[in-house]
């Protein structure tokens, strides 16, 4: 399945109850499952995010899906990004002309 990266952002609601954060990570896996994907890697970062998620979905539609229903409950803001594996860079650069 393709890999996407999620690049997470707390809202003011998401830091105000930042407690509640691991129960909103295990929602979010929840949604990645309901559309088919797998969240399977998260990281609390420093710097211009505030977490990185790595999951695997069947197509961008099932990533858009996830992603913007994760968002919608109002905790984080998220950028989502096509990730493409070292045998997928592999390929992508073997067919170039």
């Amino acid at each position: 399945m393709p890999t996407f990266i999620h690049l997470v952002s707390y809202t003011s609601e998401g830091i105000e109850h930042m407690n509640e954060s691991p129960e909103r990570l295990e929602a979010a896996r929840e949604v990645a499952d309901s559309v088919g994907g797998d969240l399977s890697q998260f990281f609390l970062t420093l710097g211009g995010y505030d977490a990185v998620a790595v999951g695997e979905y069947p197509d961008a539609e099932a990533a858009a899906r996830a992603a913007i229903t994760i968002a919608g409950e109002g905790a984080v803001r998220t950028e989502t990004l096509r990730a493409f594996t070292e045998d997928e860079y592999r390929d992508v650069v073997d067919q170039l002309p």
